[in-house]
């Protein structure tokens, strides 16, 4: 799961050393998308019930350690004003973490957040085991990219299914294809616009109920003292080198997010 931005921190550098990327985007946005995708289906169609499961997976999220965070800032952060000149606040973050629950026990969710990365985009990729059985006469032990679904929120949302297709004639052999879809609204409101418009009308769907809050903090509280330092990285580059071996032995962070594929 990527949630990208490709500038800095445009004149807001002073609220960052309160926060950094881990209080102001993991904990808060995408813990949401983890809670959206990995919840039980709602009881009924009202928010109170989505409100339901997503508290019970923030309960679930195993307390993360600073084995499972890379923390890095990026190349001239601290000459921005209100920045200390040893800072340590991290403007980018990439962590594990697991759900200890009866769907996704051992299930490895990857996330990563940060500045002046290489795109603004964010996306979810989810990827499936392979089957037990190779079931194409060319198909090796499966190394690489599996069968996935990518949901892409921004910068234009749209969903995208892969998986390995069989090639016309008699030989069992196939290639992977992946169809796209996209879903545009010309004009549609900013998404903080409508999150804006939702507070003044009373609407509660877009926000976290207390006890979700309280749980989300927990798994993340402690990291948030005892925590690796900040490495260093380029702009325009997708964040230190460390956090690509935080998910190297899962086949590796998707480097395309939020451009199509042919």
């Amino acid at each position: 799961m990527t949630l990208a931005e490709d500038f800095d921190v445009r004149g807001r550098a002073a609220f960052y050393e309160t926060a950094g990327c881990l209080r102001d985007v993991i904990q808060n946005h995408m813990f949401q998308l983890v809670a959206l995708l990995a919840m039980e289906p709602p009881a009924g169609r009202s928010f109170g019930a989505v409100h339901d499961e997503k508290a019970k997976v923030f309960e679930a999220i195993r307390p993360l350690t600073p084995l499972d965070v890379v923390r890095g800032q990026y190349d001239g952060y601290r000459n921005e004003p209100g920045v200390a000149k040893d800072s340590d606040v991290e403007t980018f973050c990439a962590l594990r973490l697991f759900i200890d629950s009866w769907r996704w026990h051992g299930v490895p969710f990857y996330l990563r957040s940060g500045k002046c990365l290489a795109r603004t985009a964010t996306e979810v990729m989810v990827e499936f085991e392979p089957p037990p059985q190779l079931l194409f006469a060319d198909s090796a032990p499966v190394t690489g990219r599996h069968n996935y679904v990518r949901f892409r929120l921004s910068p234009k949302s749209g969903i995208a299914f892969a998986a390995r297709v069989k090639l016309p004639g008699h030989d069992f052999i196939g290639e992977q294809r992946e169809l796209s879809l996209a879903d545009e609204h010309p004009g549609e409101q900013s998404a903080y616009t409508r999150l804006l418009g939702d507070a003044m009308a009373g609407e509660g769907a877009l926000f976290t109920r207390e006890d979700a809050v309280e749980a989300a903090w927990a798994a993340v509280e402690p990291i948030l003292k005892v925590h690796p330092k900040a490495i260093p990285y380029r702009r325009g580059e997708w964040g230190p080198r460390e956090a690509d071996a935080l998910i190297a032995g899962d086949g590796g962070w998707w480097d395309n997010p939020g451009a199509d594929q042919s």
